[in-house]
């Protein structure tokens, strides 16, 4: 009959105080993680689906004033607040019309809110990063000092028999176990969002120009 503290469970809590603690990190990384993915996942899914809904507006009508009513529909969108910063500006210099001058300041507040628009989409991405680059290292330094610690009982006991050596060796690879299983997701989201993220800046830097040129009724 196996002991019944072979099970993941029983060597978790066999563990040392050093590969508890490893665990310990491991796990808090592995949820934070995930509460980034959950909440980057629907922020950036709702920024893309207003951002082309609004699109498709702003090309379908040439009143700028029913688009900034309709822009204010979208509260997550990323060109929509866009839009809405140009425009009050715009509204903010009416006297100056079509000038060069108008222009330039328009330009600089989209170009303000479009920075300040890459930042809010980039925040806790780099953490993702930071995890998958770290947590498998992280488990492999539990995995090597529980190897040290089993090896050392192997010399207080004197015995090197698989049933001596397997509980310890076992208990230590856990460790390497959840620094994989907190790097993956961790990889995978990063390599997502990076990948949305980068869209959503394209569609801005592509169409910002846009903005300008309906503002001030350009060609």
């Amino acid at each position: 009959m196996f002991d019944s503290k072979i099970g993941v469970f029983g060597l978790i809590s066999d563990a040392g105080p050093v590969v508890l603690f490893v665990l310990s990190v491991l796990l808090s990384f592995s949820i934070v993680s995930w509460a980034i993915i959950a909440f980057k996942f629907s922020y950036l899914r709702k920024s893309l689906k207003e951002s082309r809904v609004f699109l498709d507006f702003f090309f379908d009508v040439y009143n700028v004033e029913k688009v900034f009513t309709e822009s204010e529909k979208y509260k997550h969108g990323s060109l929509p607040k866009i839009f809405r910063s140009g425009y009050i500006e715009y509204k903010a210099l009416d006297d100056m019309g079509n000038s060069r001058q108008a222009k330039a300041r328009i330009a600089r507040a989209i170009k303000r809110e479009a920075n300040n628009e890459n930042k809010n989409l980039s925040t806790l991405v780099p953490f993702l990063a930071t995890v998958g680059n770290t947590a498998p290292f992280i488990g492999l330094f539990g995995t090597v000092w529980g190897i040290m610690t089993s090896f050392h009982n192997i010399s207080l006991t004197q015995s090197a028999s698989l049933a001596a050596v397997a509980p310890g060796i076992s208990e230590a690879l856990i460790a390497t176990a959840a620094g994989l299983a907190a790097a993956i997701p961790a990889v995978i989201g990063y390599n997502y969002f990076t990948q949305q993220i980068s869209t959503i800046e394209r569609d801005i830097e592509e169409f910002s120009p846009e903005f300008v040129a309906a503002l001030l009724n350009e060609p």
